[in-house]
């Protein structure tokens, strides 16, 4: 198994369910992390063999920029559903963090994460 990391992709979305953050849109960090078997990738040195992260991070750009999300969950649960979509993803884990949701504090995230039986 291999492991892939999408880190801190920034993104805009229209998230939260206050009269403001349903006007503008507002800033999001996803951070994607998935496994699959990559013998054959990796003995290989063959693309056809790999699973994309090119592909699955445009998947997640346009669901994000091009949704409304009033709970981090429902984004977060989202973005799951479209790396989990590829088959030979055994497992993945998504965190999106919304700088600024509350005073005093950095952000505030939701982790979710899938796993595939063998």
């Amino acid at each position: 198994m291999i492991t892939i990391r999408i880190k801190n992709l920034r993104l805009r979305t229209y998230i939260g369910f206050n009269d403001e953050e349903q006007q503008k849109r507002q800033d999001v960090v996803i951070n994607v992390r998935f496994s699959y078997k990559a013998d054959d990738a990796a003995e290989s040195d063959d693309v056809r063999y790999a699973v994309n992260y090119r592909t699955i991070t445009k998947e997640i750009i346009n669901r994000v920029e091009g949704g409304r999300f009033l709970l981090l969950e429902r984004l977060a649960a989202e973005v799951l559903e479209l790396v989990m979509a590829h088959p030979e993803i055994r497992f993945a884990e998504v965190e999106v963090d919304k700088p600024h949701a509350l005073r005093f504090s950095d952000s505030v995230s939701a982790t979710v994460s899938a796993e595939r039986n063998p």
